[in-house]
C-alpha cells in the first residue's frame, strides 16, 4: 500500500445524525471513538417504553435514523463533552441548546426531536416507518449506539470518493458517506486491500474487519436531508456491488490527527 494520510476526521455526536469535523481523536481499545454515537434517538413505543438515560447497545430499528428518515440529515449537532452541552443547528441557525445532564434538558432535546421527525417522510422500506415520541438515550460520552457490534470505526479514501464523484458528474460532501476517517495517498478502492489487515493510524493499532455495504444514507445531501443523488444505483452499475470504504475494530489507545499515517501493521 502506498502511503496513506489521514486528511479528515469527523464524529457523529447523535446516532444517525450529520457528523462533526475535528482535527484530532482518541481511539480506544474495545470502544472506538469517545464521543462518536454516544447519544440515540430512541422510539418510545409498544416494544420500547420509557429507557433509562443510558442503555445498553441495540440494533438501529429501536432508533431514529437519517436511513429511514432522510431529513435528519439537515440537523447538525455538537456535543461539548467539557458542558455536557448538545446544540442543534440547521444550516447554521440555532435551533436547540441543552445540558443533557440536567433531566429537564433532556426532556426539552427529546421533546424538540419528537416534533421535528413529525415535519419528515420516511424512506419506502423504512424499518421504523411510524413516527412516536422519541427519546435521547446516552451519556455523550462512554456510551456508543454504532450499527455493528463490536464497537468500530469507518475509514474511507479520498480517491474512491473522487471516483465516484467522477462517474456521477457532481462533487460529492464526504459526509454522506459518514466517515470517522478520510485518507489520501491511496488509490481508489485500494481500502478493500486493506480487511483482515492490521495498521498502526497514528498512535493506536487497528484491525481492518470488512468493507462498508451501503444504504440510502448516501444518496442523502447533509445540509438540506433531501434524496438527491442516486448513488446506490451508481454503484451497483459502475462498479458491480454497492461498498465504499470499510470499517476497523481499535486493538490499542491511541491519538489520531490530520496528518497523521496510515501505514500496514501485518500483511
Amino acid at each position: 500500500m502506498k502511503s496513506a494520510t489521514v486528511k479528515q476526521l469527523f464524529i457523529h455526536p447523535v446516532k444517525g445524525l450529520t457528523p462533526k469535523v475535528c482535527q484530532s481523536l482518541f481511539l480506544n481499545a474495545g470502544h472506538g471513538i469517545r464521543g462518536d454515537r454516544a447519544f440515540a434517538l430512541m422510539f418510545l413505543d409498544s416494544e420500547n417504553q420509557t429507557p433509562a438515560k443510558v442503555i445498553p447497545w441495540m440494533r438501529k430499528k429501536h432508533f431514529a435514523v437519517q436511513n429511514d428518515w432522510p431529513g435528519l440529515a439537515a440537523l447538525d449537532c455538537d456535543f461539548d463533552p467539557a458542558t455536557d452541552v448538545l446544540t442543534v443547528r440547521q444550516q447554521g441557525v440555532q435551533l436547540v441548546r441543552e445540558n443533557t445532564s440536567l433531566s429537564e434538558g433532556r426532556d426539552r432535546l427529546s421533546a424538540f426531536f419528537t416534533d421535528y421527525l413529525t415535519t419528515l417522510e420516511a424512506n419506502k422500506g423504512a424499518q421504523h416507518p411510524h413516527k412516536a415520541p422519541l427519546q435521547l438515550v446516552g451519556d455523550g460520552k462512554n456510551s456508543r449506539y454504532p450499527d455493528r457490534e463490536p464497537v468500530h470505526i469507518s475509514i474511507i479514501s479520498q480517491a474512491t470518493m473522487d471516483d465516484l464523484a467522477a462517474k456521477t458528474g457532481q462533487v460529492l460532501d464526504v459526509r454522506r458517506f459518514r466517515p470517522n476517517v478520510v485518507v489520501g495517498g491511496i488509490d481508489a478502492w485500494s481500502e478493500f486491500d486493506l480487511v483482515g489487515k492490521k495498521l498502526c493510524l497514528g498512535e493506536a493499532e487497528i484491525t481492518v474487519t470488512a468493507k462498508i455495504r451501503r444504504c440510502m444514507n448516501i444518496e442523502v445531501d447533509p445540509e438540506t436531508g433531501d434524496s438527491d443523488v442516486p448513488l446506490l444505483s451508481v454503484l451497483k452499475e459502475k462498479y458491480g456491488h454497492a461498498h465504499t470504504g470499510v470499517l476497523a475494530t481499535v486493538d490499542s489507545d491511541g491519538v489520531v490527527a490530520v496528518g497523521s499515517i496510515l501505514q500496514v501493521l501485518s500483511l
